[in-house]
Order: structure tokens, then C-alpha cells, then sequence
């Protein structure tokens, strides 16, 4: 039973009136195990932390003992005993007598990792313990706000959990096997794909599909089409190789959502949804086409202002539920990671990707996530100037480097540019520029893009050019800036030019 040095009584835990989880004899086993074994510190380091030990003088111990290995000095009960003497520690701790106490009842380290691994879960039982107190305190206080609460909550349980998750090496040979069954599946598909299609031939050509544990960011500048091509890509996957897809929308409604996704599919001018007035042939067109979208595998959260880890849980369910593979974001910039506390706003969306990145691998499906990109594309001229870059990513560099893929959603005639340097006409045209792409290669995609059915499609496909703009306006994303400031505006649409919503 772990006692109170102070007055020799049983620590309690006052809410409870029970023990806190410990093992304190079994954390004098593992200090003189690491006195005695010069390999046993490797075996637990990535277990044990000083805090991990339930008794203070344990603590000041294995800090001691911790301090020597890393510095790669020789750990014995002398050199402990001088090392917490320089510590300042050795009174505090019961002199030399106490660790010639604990090392004399230590025969072998044999079973040192286990013992370690005890010791782990005690800890981790205790900060449950902590952590469970403290959101029931706060609980039952009537001025804190329940939602805040539960973002408080959500944090702190994320922070618990991703401060212990652990991940064990492995053997090379199951690797093996799996990257070998992978190729195999790949040479059985004609087409090269070893991921979710994308819906567009040279995308495919140079992506090989959309990767299981991918981040994927599709950036771009407003009334870029960024949510035209996530929308497109959701269709592509969900309505024609019906792959079930989570589409968390924080900017739109679910309704204006939909809107736009029978826009796409029954290529009906948005403006015409919007106020009914469709013609006969319209009319013909939507009864015969939404039968396509409907029953596709296409799940929308439209939950405003969505934390992190609510998606993380959501995403979990879906994907366990639904059975959804591929999952999209829009926007990253507008989800939050309240329960954390952050210095800069830089700091909260560098959590955020991280996060995104971390549920990619733990789920194994590829995460697409519309992004910012800053107002410095603006400010260059010329043909070269007017491409995005890596470094316009809005907010934070974390995302370039947590991401395995970065798309651009570049069009040219925004900017009244109307041909590439390869004399190529890119009137009604839209680049898909893959500027960072891990596992392959880099370059240009180029697209068509039907503002009035907010649809990108592969310039193989029927396609009657809308000449000069035919873009979705008033989207927030970019801080509302779109089309004021320093992004120059469109040229006048024609009669079935941009959707109003």
C-alpha cells in the first residue's frame, strides 16, 4: 500500500475515497533493474517518463537514471548516488540507503519490460482518473457553457490519447507480402490504378488514383472552382464508380450542397434550379438523370464550424457504418481545435492538418481538403506569376508538409489569360496543377471547366467552350475576399454564366 511520506497515511483519492492506480513495488523493481542492467533503460524508455512512477522519490530516481543514458554515462548505485547529489535530490529521495534498499531486492532484469509495461497502464489509469474529475467538476458548474465543454473535453481526451499511442516496429516480411499483393492487384487492372479513381484520364495517368492514408490538399484562389472540383470529384467517384464518399461541407448547407451536385449531373444551369424556371427539355433532362444521384453513396455533414475531433469521430463512423473510403473537407481553414490551447491561429491549423494526416493512416483512406491559399499570388504578374505555389499555402507551412499530394485549381482566363506558353486556347479551361505529390510525379492537368454546372470534365468529353469567366460566387472561402480587393473580377459572364450560390 503506497503511503504519504509526510505522515505515514494512505493517499486517497478524495473523490472517491479509493487509491490511486499504482504499483510502487513494482516501480522499485524496475529502478534496480535499470541499476544493475546496463540494456535494460533501451528496453523501457519509450514506456516510462519520470512522471509515469506513482512515488515522488521514484520519480526523482528514474530522472536521475533517465539524464545518464542519454548522455551515455555509466548508470550503477554509485554514479545514481552522485548524480542525484548534483540534483540536489539524494535527501529528498532517502540518501544512498534507499537506492542500495531498492537495488538489493533485484536479482535480474529479466522481466524488466513487463513490469514496465504495468507501471505504463497504472499511469495512464491515473490520467484518466484526472481527466474524468475534471470534466465532471466542470459539469456540474452552471456557468460553463456545455458545448465548450465538450470541445474542452474532446481535446483533452485527444491530447491523452495521442500522448500514449504507441507504435511498435515491424518485421520486413509481412511488408513484403503486403506491398507484393498491392502490385498484383495493380498488374489485374489494366489501367494502372492502385487507388479510387479520380474520373479524369491523365490525373489517373499520373496519380494512379487517389491513395489509401493520403492527405491530399486542393488549394486555390477564389472563384478558382475549388468546390466545383471537389464536387466533381465526389460525383466521379460516388455516382459513376460508386465508391462511397463523406462529404463534410463547412461552408454550405447540405441543400445548396445537393443543388450543386444536380447542377453537375443533370447539367442544369444553377441560376434555373434556383428560381425553377426550367424549359421543357430541362425538365426531361432532370427526371431522367437525378436517378443517377439517387441512392449514390455520398454521405454530407454540414455541421458549421466543425472541431477536429468531432470529425475524427464522425469520420470513424462512417467509414465503420457506411463503409465510405474516401473522405473531403471543405474548407480546412474553417474547422477549429477548440479544447487545445494555441499561441497563434498558425499553431491551431497546424494541429489541424497534422490531424487530418493522423486520421488518414488510421483509417488507411485517402483525405481530400480544400484549402486557402494566400492573397501573394495577387501581387505577381505575368503568366508564371499568376500560378499558385507552394508557399501561398494560407496560415501555416505544416500543411504542405503533412500533405502526400497538393493540387492547385488554376484558371488562366480569371487573370484574362487566354493562352499557355505552348500556344495552347485556354478559354473555358482550368489547370490542375499537382505541385507536391510524394509517391509520384508532378505536372499539369488540364481541364474543362462548366461554370454553369459547376463541373470540371476531361477535355475529351463533349464540351461547347462558355467563353470568358463562369464561376460560383459568393464563397466565403479566403475570408470573403474573393472578389474584393486585390483579385481582379471576372469578365462579364454570358447568359448562362455563374451560379449565384
Amino acid at each position: 500500500m503506497a503511503v504519504n511520506n509526510k505522515n505515514n497515511r494512505p493517499n486517497i483519492d478524495p473523490t472517491y475515497a479509493h487509491l490511486q492506480p499504482q504499483a510502487v513495488e513494482l516501480e522499485k523493481v524496475v529502478l534496480g533493474s535499470l541499476m544493475i542492467d546496463t540494456d535494460a533503460f533501451s528496453v523501457v524508455s519509450e514506456m516510462l517518463k519520470p512522471e509515469t512512477f506513482y512515488d515522488p522519490r521514484h520519480q526523482k530516481i528514474y530522472e536521475a537514471i533517465q539524464t545518464m543514458n542519454m548522455e551515455e554515462r555509466p548508470v550503477d548505485i554509485m554514479t545514481v548516488t552522485d548524480e542525484l547529489t548534483k540534483m540536489g535530490a539524494l535527501d529528498k529521495v532517502g540518501g544512498a540507503a534507499y537506492l542500495m534498499e531498492i537495488s538489493s531486492q533485484v536479482a535480474s532484469a529479466a522481466h524488466v519490460e513487463y513490469h514496465a509495461r504495468i507501471l505504463a497502464q497504472k499511469y495512464l489509469q491515473r490520467q484518466l482518473i484526472h481527466y474524468a474529475g475534471d470534466i465532471e467538476t466542470q459539469a456540474y458548474d452552471e456557468s460553463v457553457d456545455v458545448d465548450e465543454l465538450m470541445q474542452h473535453a474532446e481535446g483533452e481526451l485527444f491530447q491523452l490519447s495521442q500522448g500514449n499511442m504507441k507504435q511498435d516496429y515491424t518485421q520486413i516480411d509481412p511488408v513484403i507480402k503486403d506491398a507484393v499483393e498491392i502490385l498484383q492487384r495493380a498488374a489485374q487492372n489494366k489501367g494502372g490504378l492502385t487507388g479510387i479513381p479520380t474520373g479524369y484520364q491523365q490525373m489517373d495517368d499520373m496519380t494512379s488514383g487517389w491513395q489509401p492514408s493520403d492527405l491530399v490538399i486542393i488549394a486555390g484562389r477564389p472563384a478558382m472552382g475549388k468546390t466545383s472540383f471537389a464536387l466533381s470529384i465526389a460525383k466521379n467517384v460516388a455516382v459513376d464508380y460508386h465508391v462511397p464518399i463523406g462529404f463534410f461541407s463547412l461552408e454550405m448547407n447540405n441543400v445548396q450542397l445537393v443543388n450543386r451536385l444536380i447542377s453537375n449531373v443533370c447539367e442544369i444551369p444553377g441560376k434555373k434550379i434556383l428560381n425553377g424556371q426550367l424549359d421543357p427539355s430541362e425538365w426531361e433532362r432532370l427526371d431522367k438523370k437525378i436517378r443517377a444521384l439517387t441512392g449514390a453513396p455520398i454521405y454530407v455533414d454540414d455541421t458549421p464550424g466543425l472541431s477536429v475531433f468531432e470529425l475524427r469521430t464522425k469520420a470513424r463512423r462512417l467509414v465503420r457504418e457506411k463503409g465510405v473510403k474516401i473522405l473531403m473537407i471543405d474548407y480546412l481553414q474553417l474547422m477549429n481545435a477548440n479544447g487545445m490551447k494555441f499561441g497563434s491561429r498558425q499553431e491551431e491549423v497546424s494541429t489541424i492538418s497534422r490531424s487530418l494526416k493522423g486520421l488518414a493512416k488510421e483509417l488507411n483512406i485517402p483525405v481530400l481538403a480544400l484549402s486557402q491559399l494566400s492573397r501573394n499570388v495577387e501581387n505577381r504578374e505575368g503568366l508564371e506569376g499568376k500560378r499558385p505555389q507552394l508557399s501561398d499555402l494560407r496560415e501555416s507551412g505544416a500543411i504542405e508538409q503533412d500533405a502526400d499530394m497538393v493540387l492547385f485549381v488554376h484558371r488562366p482566363e480569371y487573370y484574362h489569360i487566354y493562352q499557355d506558353e505552348k500556344g495552347n486556347d485556354l478559354h473555358g479551361m482550368a489547370q490542375i496543377i499537382i505541385a507536391k505529390h510524394r509517391k509520384g510525379a508532378t505536372g499539369d492537368v488540364l481541364l474543362n471547366f462548366r461554370g454553369e454546372f459547376t463541373r470540371f470534365q476531361d477535355p475529351t468529353d463533349s464540351y461547347t467552350p462558355v467563353q470568358d469567366g463562369g464561376e460560383i460566387m459568393g464563397s466565403k472561402m479566403n475570408g470573403g475576399d474573393g472578389n474584393n480587393g486585390a483579385v481582379p473580377p471576372p469578365l462579364p459572364p454570358q447568359a448562362d454564366g455563374p451560379l449565384p450560390f
